[in-house]
């Protein structure tokens, strides 16, 4: 894939995240990784949906900014624009998402050009209704479309069939410690967890992220690979670290990179983003520095 990167394809929501402060900021993780990205100059196509409303027309506004392809970004004229209220535990954040969103209703019947062949990213908030699911299904039973699965479980908008379902379709899978152990991999050593969970999903890579204690990738080889991140002193909030943890490592599959340059590129950059108020930056110069650091 090094030269000549295979297309790029991220499905799912995209929505507001909405502070306590009163502050509303671009969000949603398919979203996140597109953004980050485009930064990156990976040019994805984002599939998602949102309200004919002011938080709408505002998301593709910021997407022609930031010349983000809008091509695939559907405009539904009943549903609005998906908000999230965000809230914080012990510095965690905590979710509360709006049901029936713009994305919930991402027409099947209204992707043009569907993917065949390259890199499908999804994860598991954009496929809890009918309709979204359906879309998602026809694109994910393509057997040349190689799926990078994020798994973001959301309560109660989720069900682990389908989670299985998608897991058995995916090539990598990135997911925190505690979804592991939620979906029912709970062994007391999480090498083994992850040794089980692998050779259920035949996996060629299953990424588990940590928090403060890093991340660690599992081959097929069933070489453990780990990264630990540097003390942070500039956390505003850890909302979209996972996002921009995915963006970069998906870069890093795309570019050829070994996983140890992949990992440790990755973790920095969910570091950086723990600065910000929210997932993302609009500021080019935020990109620019750590986009120059890519060269490995």
């Amino acid at each position: 894939m090094k030269n000549n990167p295979s297309p790029l394809y991220i499905f799912g929501e995209v929505l507001f995240d909405c502070f306590v402060t009163g502050e509303q900021v671009l969000g949603g993780a398919p979203f996140n990784v597109a953004w980050h990205l485009q930064a990156l100059g990976d040019r994805p196509k984002l599939i998602s949906r949102v309200g004919d409303d002011e938080l709408g027309h505002a998301i593709l506004a910021a997407m022609r900014d930031w010349q983000m392809d809008t091509s695939q970004v559907q405009v539904d004229p009943k549903h609005p624009t998906g908000r999230v209220e965000v809230f914080f535990e012990d510095k965690e954040p905590v979710y509360k998402i709006a049901p029936e969103c713009a994305y919930d209703f991402i027409g099947s019947e209204l992707m043009h050009n569907l993917p065949k062949s390259g890199i499908l990213y999804h994860g598991t908030l954009g496929g809890r209704h009918k309709v979204s699911r359906k879309a998602l299904s026809q694109l994910t039973h393509h057997p040349e479309l190689a799926i990078f699965m994020d798994v973001n479980l959301r309560s109660p908008w989720w069900k682990r069939s389908e989670v299985y379902e998608w897991l058995n379709q995916a090539r990598w899978v990135k997911l925190n410690e505690h979804e592991l152990r939620v979906l029912g991999f709970d062994e007391p050593n999480l090498e083994q967890a992850m040794a089980r969970f692998q050779s259920q999903f035949k996996l060629l890579q299953l990424i588990v992220t940590r928090g403060e204690q890093g991340a660690m990738v599992r081959t097929q080889s069933g070489r453990i690979h780990q990264v630990k991140p540097q003390k942070n002193h500039d956390l505003v909030d850890a909302v979209g670290a996972g996002d921009a943890f995915t963006a970069v490592y998906i870069h890093g599959l795309r570019s050829g990179w070994s996983i140890e340059d992949t990992l440790t590129k990755a973790q920095e950059f969910a570091s950086k983003v723990v600065g910000l108020r929210g997932a993302i930056s609009r500021s080019p110069e935020f990109y620019r520095a750590f986009a120059q650091s890519l060269e490995v």
